[in-house]
């Protein structure tokens, strides 16, 4: 999967909040000052030829909807920041993660819960499988 710029990101952060959308609906969600309709236009018609996203017509007017989920991006873009900055170790990841100062207890509790949930998953799926 292609690598966004941070504009196509932005861009793509709102459509996939909005599901569907105009170019008119897109640009309303940039805060001030909002970039021309122009620049959102351009890099639309990007996004359209990376196959992130697709529209259709109404007369001159096009709706805009996502081609790729955000989870799948994000999956994707999570595996190669894994792979490129941590030598492909999630664990190195994680005490990379755990190890900044702003994460609070309450935070850490939640991952902790959020992992031994899937490690209960997985000895299920072992179990029964």
């Amino acid at each position: 999967m292609k690598e966004l710029t941070k504009a196509e990101e932005q861009v793509m952060q709102y459509l996939w909040k909005l599901e569907k959308a105009f170019l008119k609906d897109i640009v309303d969600k940039f805060p001030e000052p909002k970039p021309a309709y122009t620049t959102i236009s351009t890099v639309i018609r990007v996004l359209v030829k990376k196959e992130f996203i697709s529209f259709n017509t109404y007369g001159k007017i096009h709706e805009y909807y996502p081609l790729v989920e955000k989870n799948e991006y994000f999956g994707n873009h999570f595996k190669g920041i894994v792979k490129n900055f941590f030598n492909g170790s999630i664990t190195k990841f994680a005490s990379f993660f755990t190890s900044e100062k702003e994460m609070n207890l309450t935070e850490l509790e939640e991952i902790k819960r959020i992992v031994e949930q899937k490690i209960n998953d997985i000895k299920d799926q072992e179990q029964h499988g």
